[in-house]
């Protein structure tokens, strides 16, 4: 079953998140073909996935042999979206000599003392490697606007100045996969009340989720405008339906599959003066 992940999910022009779409499963085994059930259809997309990332890890590979390109794939979404789900999922079975991961909490008081793109640029990706963010730069047009640690003049500069870093990395070598999460509001009350029903999962909860949960649409907003404002050829922007971890792990193996095959990656050629060379 072969689709075209970067254009069914690229986000549009006048980009709007409705609730509904957060639960979309276009690329499931069941979409396809409706008559299998859910158990059954699970289980093949689960297959899928993993022969994705099989090809995926191969694809890597020679990333990292051939040390030109880098590859940056961005995680933004809601909190219990799947951001920590995802890493784990796409990069399991992948080798972690080209893979780096970054997760962005609130700032220290050191990060502070600096502009908001320095501990960010710490991250990006050196050449052959896959890097991974978890939460980004755009926490900074983000939960700072909706909190009201930013205006509209402070944020809108701020669009500009992600631009122009997105535009540097792009022409320095780096591939940009932009990633939201899409849950939908009741999706989220569940994954928080599991947190808190489960005594091996409470540590994942705080009451702050609470407070932020009560930002809902402000957030939904948010994100809309700061997917408008900074969604560029070079550096897309994608709407990957979550409320479904399954499906949610098929798409964005889909979205990196297609990524890395439109990379001309290959192996580096042999080397000439090795071929007198016999190892005994």
């Amino acid at each position: 079953m072969t689709h075209n992940a970067r254009q069914h999910f690229r986000a549009s022009a006048k980009q709007k998140l409705r609730e509904e779409d957060a639960g979309d499963h276009a690329f499931s085994s069941r979409a396809a073909n409706p008559e299998l059930s859910k158990s059954k259809g699970k289980a093949l997309d689960i297959k899928r996935t993993d022969a994705l990332i099989k090809r995926i890890s191969a694809l890597q590979n020679m990333l990292y042999a051939q040390r030109k390109q880098k590859v940056l794939l961005v995680l933004q979404g809601m909190d219990t979206s799947g951001k920590d789900g995802t890493v784990r999922a796409m990069f399991s079975g992948v080798s972690p000599m080209g893979v780096s991961a970054a997760a962005f909490k609130a700032p220290t008081d050191e990060e502070l003392a600096h502009d908001y793109l320095w501990r960010v640029h710490q991250h990006v990706p050196v050449k052959g490697q896959i890097a991974i963010f978890n939460r980004s730069h755009y926490e900074d047009v983000l939960i700072t606007k909706v909190q009201g640690m930013i205006d509209d003049k402070e944020c809108k500069r701020r669009y500009a100045q992600i631009r122009d870093f997105e535009r540097m990395l792009a022409e320095t070598g780096t591939v940009i996969v932009k990633v939201f999460l899409h849950i939908s509001k009741e999706e989220q009350r569940e994954r928080l009340q599991e947190r808190l029903d489960d005594p091996d999962k409470q540590w994942k909860f705080a009451p702050t989720d609470i407070e932020q949960r009560k930002k809902w649409d402000e957030y939904q907003r948010a994100y809309e405008q700061a997917i408008r404002e900074t969604d560029r050829p070079h550096a897309p922007w994608y709407i990957v339906p979550a409320n479904s971890k399954t499906h949610r792990n098929l798409v964005i193996a889909s979205l990196l599959l297609e990524t890395l095959e439109g990379m001309e990656l290959s192996f580096p050629p042999p080397h000439p003066d090795l071929s007198s060379f016999t190892v005994v």
